[in-house]
């Protein structure tokens, strides 16, 4: 099987990052990576302008991990508080979702989607609970939520 060399113009899963040359299957290079423009042929003016994009790239990578990681810190140490009618034994009349965690995050100034909010089951407990926001990627924080019973 013969082998040739190319040069990756964007991240490809298990085969390499951005500016890469690997060694690839001639067939896979010619019928996968060519066409969808994921590669180019290994050759010294297109190192050099994959090296310039590449800077680019990282840069911008950069920056996005910066703007993960300061909406990560901020959404971390968060503590949410609703009251919610309940019964004696502090099980609650109707329940606490995702939508209604999101529009306590709005209420705290954080604009979050409701499929942003991890729950299992929607909180039907008096009491303090985790919950998981999705941030970006694989990047998550942990959000406390005080649900405490209300008077009426």
């Amino acid at each position: 099987m013969k082998k040739i060399e190319v040069l990756l113009r964007d991240n490809v899963p298990s085969l390499g990052r951005c500016g890469d040359v690997v060694s690839v299957a001639a067939g896979y290079a010619r019928n996968y990576l060519l066409p969808r423009r994921m590669a180019v042929t290994a050759t010294i003016d297109n190192v050099k302008m994959m090296q310039r994009r590449k800077g680019r790239l990282d840069a911008e990578e950069a920056s996005l991990m910066a703007d993960i990681e300061s909406k990560r810190t901020v959404l971390e140490g968060l503590s949410l508080v609703t009251a919610e009618r309940s019964d004696d034994q502090g099980h609650l009349f109707g329940s606490v979702n995702a939508g209604a965690i999101a529009k306590l995050l709005a209420e705290k100034g954080l604009e979050t989607d409701e499929k942003h909010v991890r729950l299992d089951l929607p909180i039907k407990t008096v009491g303090v609970h985790s919950v998981l926001i999705h941030v970006h990627g694989e990047h998550t924080a942990t959000v406390s939520v005080e649900v405490t019973a209300s008077e009426s």
